[in-house]
């Protein structure tokens, strides 16, 4: 019997195959997003959050949490984060739960003056 010899290639993946740099920078330029196209794309779901606590109304948890599809200790969280972020948010009792609703800076209430 002949020895064989043993494959320096086993077990490793096959190369890729090298791409020209005109295809890399074709394939780079249309990964970029360009301003009109990040205006038409859906507004993030911070804003979506923003948009419903700047209604005349407010929005309840429970409006949060189906325009979002977050859970509702997510959506707390959410609300804790923009508090953080310098939103004055107003939390009020409705007949529906707690209304949350973003106020504006000079209407802000103060907790030391009560």
């Amino acid at each position: 019997m002949a020895k064989t010899k043993p494959n320096a290639n086993a077990g490793r993946r096959p190369a890729r195959a090298a791409r020209s740099r005109a295809e890399a920078s074709t394939a780079a330029t249309s990964a970029r997003r360009t301003p009109a196209a990040a205006a038409q794309s859906a507004p993030t779901k911070q804003a979506v959050v923003i948009g419903l606590l700047q209604r005349e109304g407010g929005a309840t948890l429970a409006d949060l949490v189906a325009a979002t599809g977050w859970l509702p200790h997510s959506t707390r969280a959410a609300l804790t984060r923009l508090r953080q972020a310098g939103h004055v948010l107003d939390k009020s009792k409705g007949e529906a739960g707690a209304v949350y609703r973003i106020v504006p800076a000079r209407a802000a209430r103060s907790r030391k003056a009560a």
